[in-house]
């Protein structure tokens, strides 16, 4: 019996294979057509916005782009049918397939174009560095930091909380690639850091942007659920850990994560087991008998650090 389970799982999972092969449409012959840069373009800025057109059956793009001399400086996969790149000035050369779970299309035919860093800044763009696009902080002395832009003289920098609109700071005539915002009074909250740069005659059309949010708010402290408090498991058997937490009031809600401490006395000052959770739930199985206490807490990936849950006491036999 046990031969004749594991043959029909083996059937089971080659159908589920075939199945999802059944189910994508077979792009191996198609080719993806690229709308810019075409062959031999010239792209006067520091930046190279690459484009092509969707291909049905296909869920995702793979890009590549070589130096002339045929180094591969960049192979990315991207849902969309577009990317931005800061480029050097020389020669490259660019192409594209689709894919989706189970096939790949014909890379589209390669396309040599070229970068010129002209004195002109108006079509050129500020590559801004850090903090990350979307980034979660629980401080505001943030140090923002960019690229530093050639053939420019200054920078012109504004913060802006998306939610109002509000510019919260700005600052012009900057000339290093950096600047520390010194906002003790920043509230929580979403905002957009820009940076334009500048020389005697021209500056960025456009602006370069990123945003931060600001998250000063601890979690709310979880409350255990199972195993009770006071309950009695059993060893080498996988108990299931849950608890709950009330829901977010805060102006910015970051994503919360969960550290569970297993100890052996109730004051937890011998925590011999941490676990990590995204959820509110795992499992653990203890291999020996004895009296335990499990709490949790939340922190989020700000880095705020929530209050300890009430420690419950199990007895494993």
């Amino acid at each position: 019996m046990k031969t004749l389970n594991k043959i029909i799982l083996i059937v089971l999972s080659i159908f589920m294979f075939s199945c999802e092969d059944i189910l994508e449409e077979d792009i191996t012959n198609d080719i993806v057509q690229i709308i810019s840069p075409t062959k031999d373009a010239v792209i006067e800025s520091n930046v190279a916005n690459f484009k092509w057109n969707s291909l049905k059956g296909a869920n995702k793009y793979r890009i590549q782009i070589y130096q002339f001399d045929q180094v591969l400086i960049l192979d990315s996969l991207t849902t969309k049918t577009n990317l931005t790149l800061p480029l050097e000035a020389g020669s490259y050369m660019w192409r594209v397939r689709a894919e989706n779970y189970a096939y790949q299309s014909t890379y589209s035919f390669p396309s040599n174009f070229s970068t010129n860093i002209p004195d002109d800044l108006t079509n050129q763009q500020v590559i801004l560095l850090t903090p990350d696009n979307d980034k979660y902080l629980n401080f505001t002395n943030i140090t923002l930091n960019w690229q530093e832009l050639d053939k420019a003289t200054s920078y012109s920098v504004r913060v802006v909380n998306t939610a109002t609109g509000q510019e919260v700071y700005p600052q012009t005539d900057v000339t290093d690639t950096f600047i520390t915002l010194d906002l003790p009074t920043l509230a929580d909250g979403n905002y957009e850091w820009r940076v334009k740069a500048k020389n005697a005659d021209t500056e960025t059309k456009q602006y370069g942007a990123k945003r931060f949010n600001i998250d000063t708010t601890a979690p709310n402290q979880p409350k255990n659920a199972t195993p009770a408090d006071n309950s009695t498991q059993t060893v080498n058997t996988s108990i299931n850990y849950t608890w709950s937490i009330a829901t977010d009031t805060g102006t910015v809600k970051s994503p919360i994560s969960y550290v569970i401490e297993i100890s052996s006395d109730v004051d937890f000052t011998s925590i011999f087991q941490t676990l990590n959770s995204n959820t509110t739930s795992l499992q653990y199985t203890f291999s020996n008998t004895g009296i335990y206490y499990w709490r949790v807490r939340a922190i989020d990936i700000a880095g705020n650090i929530g209050t300890n849950s009430t420690g419950f006491k199990i007895t494993v036999n």
